[in-house]
């Protein structure tokens, strides 16, 4: 058996045990009281590096939380690869939902339940072994690795951009695996090929100074949770249209082939309405489920709040409503377009009664797509046959993945989306989890993937 593999495959058990060590961190990047904890999982990715045998590992500042650099580099001749991830987590509310500590980590039916167990740390961990595989065994890796971990991929990585350009030199690679996604089934390894990008915003609408009493004051000014509440009802159209003049221009057509490729996949729409316990499933008329969740464009209501939401009655008229508004886009959709056509259309229908602001929250994510036959994309299927015993799918998520844009544009290497999360591993949700045969199975595939990729030849991967 190869060196790498037999490592992993005698390791399975204690590996587990060792996430759990990363997944009792709690990491959140968006609460400022858990700073310590973020720095702390930094820390804890910095020992395991050295301690495989990475060189050049450190905490690099930015002006928010850190990124974990390492690297080596001695595979002369060989293409380098850059492996991002990410290990901040989303906040764990609501607690009460939550089977287990979402910081305790616990094993249940071969699922590794915790808070970023496959939303990143799990997917993170599972290149750090592949890497220490082939450095524990051999003293070596078939390729040079450059490793960048970074801190607020869950807030938006508002200060990614500008380390990636300031380190443009130091991070150069020729390839960028990135494994922060999902199969589309246990029983379909993948390879994703396309994400949606991103645009975030909160509209606000006000009327008075402070909350009214509505007896003696409704009928006499504005309602802003009804006046929001008609505004947000303007933005689509009783089929899922959106009604944003220009929104679509850009929107690229789904190819005939494309279509038909997406529905010989192993998705079943009942099923998934089933899984979800929706009534009924609703989008955009005239696209199916799959083509509407990778490959067109949506516009969600995040949340709304406004006057009194407490038990029992207060006649209370509120002064001010609040929503959030989220638009994943296709390709060739522009964030920076769409979020003026937004702003412009938003300022349109509102109504004069009240005070209307607009404010975009949140980092812009670019969509992104690339071609099923390019080499780096054949070496991450040929990887994954020999991980998981069968070949991929290709396969796109309707997520955004802010990071894969910003490397696509500065560093001009291809991206291989390598995840092996699954569809209802409740990502971002109560109850998180992580298939543990996936998990092994992709440290199978990762360790695979850098021998694959030596192959391609340096600068050609």
């Amino acid at each position: 058996m190869h060196p790498a593999i037999e490592y992993i495959e005698e390791r399975r058990s204690a590996f587990v045990e060792e996430l759990k060590g990363f997944l009792r961190i709690p990491s959140v990047s968006t609460k400022s009281e858990h700073k310590a904890d973020m720095l702390k999982a930094a820390e804890w990715l910095v020992e395991q590096m050295r301690g495989m045998g990475l060189e050049h590992v450190g905490i690099l500042p930015t002006a928010g939380h850190p990124v974990v650099y390492a690297d080596w580099l001695h595979a002369a001749g060989k293409p380098t690869a850059l492996v991002y991830g990410h290990y901040d987590v989303q906040p764990a509310e609501p607690l009460e939902l939550w089977t287990t500590g979402p910081f305790d980590p616990a094993v249940r039916n071969g699922e590794l339940y915790a808070r970023g167990a496959v939303d990143d740390k799990g997917q993170v961990f599972m290149h750090l072994k592949a890497l220490e595989a082939h450095l524990k065994t051999t003293g070596r890796l078939p390729v040079n690795v450059r490793l960048l971990i970074e801190g607020e991929e869950e807030i938006g990585s508002p200060n990614l951009d500008p380390f990636i350009l300031q380190h443009k030199d130091t991070l150069r690679a020729d390839v960028v695996v990135i494994s922060d996604t999902a199969m589309i089934a246990k029983d379909a390894p993948g390879v994703t090929v396309g994400l949606r990008g991103l645009v975030y915003f909160q509209i606000d609408v006000e009327v008075a100074k402070s909350d009214l009493h509505s007896g003696g004051f409704g009928g006499a000014v504005e309602n802003p949770a009804m006046a929001l509440a008609q505004l947000l009802s303007k933005l689509k159209d009783r089929h899922g249209r959106i009604t944003i003049p220009g929104f679509y221009d850009d929107v690229r057509k789904l190819p005939a082939e494309e279509r038909r490729a997406l529905a010989r996949l192993p998705f079943s729409e009942k099923k998934f309405q089933k899984d979800l316990g929706a009534p009924a499933l609703f989008g955009e008329k005239g696209f199916t489920t799959l083509e509407r969740l990778w490959a067109r464009p949506t516009l969600e209501v995040n949340g709304i709040y406004s006057g009194f939401i407490g038990e029992g009655a207060k006649t209370v008229l509120p002064c001010r409503a609040m929503a959030k508004i989220s638009m994943r886009l296709v390709p060739n959709q522009d964030p920076t377009k769409i979020a003026r056509l937004f702003v412009r259309h938003v300022k349109h229908i509102a109504p004069k009664t009240v005070r209307l602001k607009v404010t975009e929250v949140s980092g812009r994510g670019t969509p992104w797509l690339v071609p099923t036959d390019h080499p780096s994309l054949q070496a991450v299927a040929r990887a994954i046959e020999k991980g998981f015993g069968k070949k991929p799918v290709y396969t796109r998520t309707g997520g955004t993945i802010p990071v894969v844009a910003t490397l696509d544009r500065l560093l001009k290497a291809p991206i291989l989306l390598m995840g092996i999360g699954l569809p209802d591993e409740n990502a971002h949700a109560p109850n998180e989890k992580l298939d543990l045969d996936n998990l092994h199975h992709g440290m199978l595939s990762a360790a695979y993937l850098f021998e694959e990729l030596a192959e391609t030849g340096k600068g050609k991967a």
